[in-house]
This record gives C-alpha cells, structure tokens and sequence, in this order.
C-alpha cells in the first residue's frame, strides 16, 4: 500500500499523519465476462490531512474512477473507502448524501454554479442545504482571499470563467469538509487564471489545513500539489513527492501518457 505523506523519517506522528481518506484494496469493474472493464485493480492508498495530492495517469488509467469511488460518487465493485473514522462502502444512497453534503467539497471544470443564484449565494448553498449557519468571519476570510468582494451580488452569467471557478472554490471550502476533490479544475481556464485557482487551492492547504486531492492531465497544474500518485491500467504505478512540472511530465512519458 502507497501510504499517506507524513513528513521525513523519524518525524513525530501528529493528526496530519492520520489520512483523511484511505482506499483500501479497492477495484471496479464495469460489467462482466468477455466486456468487463477492470478500471480499478486493488489501489490501496492513503491522503494525509493538510495535503494536496494530485491524482495522473494516461487516458483510461482510473483517475477519474478512483477520485469517484472516493468521494462515493461511485461504488466499489470490492475493497474499502475509509473517510476520517466512517467506512461508506456500503452506505445507503441517504447517508452518502448526507455524508457528501456535510464532509465534502467539489470544484469542477464545468464550474456547477446555479444559474438564477449570485455569488454568494452560491457560495452559502451547502450550508444551506444542510441547515447550518455560516460562519461569517471566516466567509469573509474565504471571500477576501480569493477576491470575490465585489462579486458576492452577481450572478454566474456576469462573472468571467475565472471568476466563476473561485466562487465554486469558495463554495467548497466555506463549509470546511474533511476533503475537497478538485475534477481537472483548471480545465476551462487560460494558464493566467487558472495559475490564479491553483494558487488559492495551494493557500487553503498551507494556511488552512484544508485536504485537496485533484485529477488533472496538466503537469504544471500537479505541480502546485505537495504529492502526485500515478496511475495506469488500474494500478498504482508511482508517486512522486514535492513535484514540479518537469519531474512530473517525466513520469508521464514513462508511463506512456
């Protein structure tokens, strides 16, 4: 098992050295007999708390299957999916709603803005919909940090493509989950902007202690993340720990992406 990054040897265990999810002995297979698709092959591996870890492979290697079956988007065809101390292998839909609704963040590349809502409404959703009461002052910090101040009254339609993926950004983090997975965020960006996203992702694990794990094709994206996990044909391939953009497309062409 590829093991949650926990600091140099020799290190003083501490509550980031408890992963915030593990997949333990995990596979999906999609259909059966002659058409069966084995997208996962028995992946075991942990994501430390306060971490950014970024999920690569080729076209095909199970990033976007395993990121799905972690954040119980999807199920498991066998093994497990452990978030903080609950196993949701096995959850009903409810409780997985549940789970996803109070312990979980999403930033997609599409954005998912509700059209017919502002800035920061949006943002406030998930709080809603759980029935929770925002925590102003440190909505206002989220807000100040990725500079949404004088966009919290505008609709998606009136804010840039950035704009909008830092509103979404925003909607993750406000809540606190224990985890944020990131689906190639910076996908509908240009390279300015969505440097800009990668940037606010990195502050909210160093300066927040929040737990990122994000897919993505692009290996100056994977750089700003402090551990990148490869995969291919289902399988944990690699991993590469405090990446750059050279290190990681290296590691790509070896693997034949």
């Amino acid at each position: 098992m590829i093991s949650a990054h926990t600091g140099p040897p020799g290190a003083v265990p501490t509550a980031r050295a408890v992963p915030a999810i593990t997949a333990d002995g995990v596979s999906k297979v999609y259909g059966s007999g002659d058409a069966a698709v084995h997208a996962l092959r028995g992946v075991s591996v942990g994501f430390a708390r306060g971490a950014f870890t970024a999920i690569m492979g080729p076209s095909g290697s199970g990033k976007s299957t395993l990121m799905h079956c972690l954040a119980g988007l999807d199920t498991v065809t066998s093994g497990r999916i452990i978030l903080g101390d609950a196993e949701i292998t096995g959850m009903g839909d409810r409780q997985l709603t549940m789970l996803r609704r109070d312990r979980v963040g999403f930033v997609f590349q599409s954005f998912n803005l509700v059209p017919t809502l502002t800035a920061e409404q949006n943002i406030l959703l998930p709080l809603e919909l759980a029935g929770r009461k925002p925590d102003r002052a440190w909505f206002d910090h989220v807000v100040d940090v990725l500079g949404l101040r004088d966009r919290l009254r505008h609709r998606p339609s009136e804010l840039s493509g950035g704009q909008q993926q830092r509103v979404a950004c925003a909607r993750a983090i406000v809540a606190r989950p224990d985890v944020i997975f990131a689906d190639e965020p910076t996908g509908n960006l240009d390279s300015r902007v969505g440097g800009e996203v990668l940037a606010f992702l990195r502050t909210s694990v160093r300066e927040m202690g929040q737990t990122i794990v994000m897919v993505t094709h692009d290996p100056v994206a994977a750089s700003y993340a402090d551990r990148v996990i490869f995969l291919r044909d289902g399988a944990i391939m690699s991993e590469i720990v405090e990446p750059t953009s050279d290190s990681v497309h290296d590691r790509l062409k070896s693997l034949g992406s």
